[in-house]
């Protein structure tokens, strides 16, 4: 890999004598991680059935290091949401904002999901989860994370942070703020982000990033916890960015945060205003733990206004706009869904409790799907086959994850089967893939046209 010139002889001027040694760390191959999805299966259980070389990441519970050769994005098992694949170092940043079921928790910068979804791991279906991501292709594929791991409790957003900051002033218990950054410490997985790498680049980007921290800090609750993070190096998107922002908002102080063996303290000597507690950040370098870049902060708010009430989203009330789900419910369904429902067109959602007017905002999914209420009928949505089990339904059809069947069914190809007439979920080794309808001897596929294997 050719490194920038000016990279390089920045990072040279920093790293001194470790130089050598980081740049040597390019000529290594990049770190596979994938981390395990709690909200369906637990650690051992994963570790029992998996069938890649799995080697345990120290620094997070759920984390596992795996093969190139594995290729784990290609299994039914990832269609089945059992675990995530992500950066080993990003993973992280989710242990840090340690959320806490029942929390109002904010993902600001979200896509494509990795942290999100391990936030929402963390707090078991319970609470709620804003997830935000300003780029709207880029939002879909985070809605299509989040659904495909199962999750309830999180609303997916398509705003700007200054729109957010409107709508949720002094609202959130959490918030990551995973800023755009200059991407650094992604050279070696993403080599375009090294293409587009420049010292001007890295002056715009700690630009915006204090302007989302003022977005961000408006919305944290007294005693709330801002955790910061980037994937680069540079020190003006580090421990700069962080001192300039504790100098301006005196009501914020830096937490220590306990560091993994390996993890370096941030520098208090690269900064200028020299802020007390730059030290408690820390830094993760790609020649000292396998992985690859990153900076994280976390910060508390220790003084400021209350949060202040606010209006309620309506839920439906009308038992006869949702007779038809409530017929499939109760011919298909072992379980209710929890009752807060909204319709978004023939759209049916399940939405957090409590959950504030979503009037004006671009949402991109305002919390569990369940279905579409078409004409006389109910058809369920692929994110709640996600999210139940087979203890939920009435009927399910199990299929074995080395088996052909399962291949044809990822295809979209039909089923022979027999059982009684009905919707069926469709499951690997006993996880939730998606739908089947049964009629006759023919098990209809309703499998994502967008997700199906080719």
């Amino acid at each position: 890999m050719e490194l920038p010139k000016d990279f390089k002889e920045k990072m040279q001027n920093l790293l001194n004598d470790e130089y050598d040694d980081f740049l040597s760390s390019y000529n290594e191959n990049k770190k596979q991680g994938l981390r395990v999805n709690t909200l369906k299966i637990s650690v051992d259980q994963f570790k029992n059935i998996s069938p890649f070389e799995l080697e345990k990441i120290p620094w997070v519970s759920e984390g596992f290091f795996y093969k190139e050769k594995d290729k784990p994005g290609k299994h039914p098992y990832h269609e089945a949401g059992l675990y995530y694949i992500q950066e080993p170092s990003a993973m992280a940043v989710g242990e840090i904002i340690s959320p806490n079921p029942g929390e109002k928790v904010l993902d600001l910068c979200a896509a494509p999901g990795g942290k999100t979804t391990h936030i929402a791991s963390k707090m078991n279906q319970e609470g709620l989860i804003v997830a935000n991501e300003i780029h709207p292709s880029r939002a879909k594929i985070l809605s299509q994370n989040v659904e495909r791991m199962g999750i309830k409790n999180v609303i997916v957003t398509n705003e700007t942070p200054e729109n957010l900051s409107k709508k949720f002033e002094n609202y959130f218990d959490k918030i990551l703020v995973d800023a755009p950054c200059s991407g650094e410490g992604m050279f070696r997985k993403n080599p375009e982000a090294c293409s587009e790498w420049s010292l001007k680049n890295v002056c715009l980007c700690k630009e915006r990033q204090l302007d989302i921290l003022k977005c961000a800090s408006s919305m944290l609750k007294v005693g709330g916890r801002l955790v910061y993070s980037t994937c680069t190096f540079s020190p003006e998107e580090n421990e700069q960015v962080i001192s300039e922002f504790v100098k301006e908002n005196t009501n914020f102080e830096i937490e220590k945060i306990s560091a993994y063996h390996g993890f370096d303290k941030g520098r208090k000597d690269w900064t200028k205003e020299g802020v007390e507690g730059i030290e408690n950040t820390i830094r993760i370098w790609p020649h000292k733990i396998a992985g690859e870049g990153h900076y994280i902060a976390s910060l508390r708010k220790i003084d400021g206004e209350d949060s202040k009430t606010r209006k309620i989203l309506k839920t439906i009330t009308d038992k006869k706009v949702l007779k038809d789900y409530l017929e499939f419910e109760k011919e298909f369904l072992v379980s209710r869904i929890d009752g807060n429902y909204i319709l978004f067109g023939e759209e049916l959602y399940s939405i957090p409790k409590d959950m504030v007017s979503l009037d004006g905002m671009k949402i991109v999914r305002p919390g569990l799907h369940i279905g579409t209420i078409k004409k006389n009928r109910f058809e369920p949505s692929h994110a709640l086959a996600l999210y139940l089990n087979k203890l939920d339904v009435k009927y399910s059809y199990n299929i074995d994850k080395d088996s052909q069947q399962i291949i044809d069914y990822l295809k979209g190809h039909a089923l022979k089967i027999n059982g009684q007439k009905g919707w069926y979920l469709v499951e690997v080794d006993g996880y939730s893939i998606g739908w089947g309808k049964l009629s006759g001897d023919t098990l209809k596929n309703h499998y994502p046209k967008g997700l199906r294997w080719i």
